[in-house]
């Protein structure tokens, strides 16, 4: 078996992982949670492929890395909660091309799929993180959450922890391939922002011409 990476985020998250033991590998994740520049898609494999070694048991690097994802999702549910409907709805208030019936419309769709997004979005990547903040600052019940949030990584954090421990040392397959994922999921979000500026824009024009009218 080839040497594990000893540069960038792998060989951060191998360091830890070899420091630490399986904690360490909980402590990456909660970390990726945190800060979603750091890739689950990178940590997960890796977390596998140190478990095949021997460092790990497969069990306990399921284990951590899930309560990692929730120790994380959990600190970004209290800067929700703490930040508040009233203060969003002042900072919408003040950005260009946004209204406040924006956050309404948005919470109307959060009250009625809320558990869906907070369940599912823990298997997409960039979402999986961010969704914890709107479910803060709509006050989603803790406990609901953070069962949602269990169940959810679970199954991400299974599937990839599996993935790089059946994959040994071709563990970065994973990342490539998630890599591509991750960069649609991405255009995805850059068009639907483009199309909500560029209607929003269309219907300021609309109202300018009316209000001359």
């Amino acid at each position: 078996m080839s040497a594990p990476p000893t540069d960038g985020i792998a060989g951060w998250a191998i360091n830890l992982m070899e420091t630490l033991g399986a904690p360490g590998a909980g402590l990456a994740i909660a970390l990726e949670n945190l800060f979603p520049p750091l890739p689950s898609e990178v940590i997960l494999p890796l977390a596998g492929f140190t478990a095949s070694k021997g460092s790990m048991s497969l069990f306990d690097a399921v284990l951590w890395t899930t309560l990692g994802s929730v120790i994380g999702a959990l600190v970004l549910y209290g800067l929700g909660a703490l930040l508040g409907r009233d203060r969003v709805v002042a900072i919408a208030a003040k950005l260009p091309l946004v209204k406040v019936s924006d956050i309404e419309k948005t919470e109307a769709w959060f009250a009625k799929h809320g558990r869906k997004t907070v369940f599912f979005g823990r298997m997409i990547p960039i979402f999986r993180s961010l969704i914890s903040i709107p479910a803060g600052v709509e006050r989603m019940p803790i406990m609901t959450f953070t069962l949602l949030t269990t169940l959810g990584s679970l199954i991400w954090n299974t599937a990839f922890v599996m993935a790089g421990y059946l994959l040994g040392e071709n563990w970065s397959l994973v990342e490539n391939y998630m890599g591509i994922v991750s960069k649609v999921v991405l255009g995805i979000v850059v068009l639907a922002v483009v199309a909500f500026v560029a209607i929003r824009l269309r219907d300021q024009r609309k109202g300018k011409h009316h209000a001359r009218s």
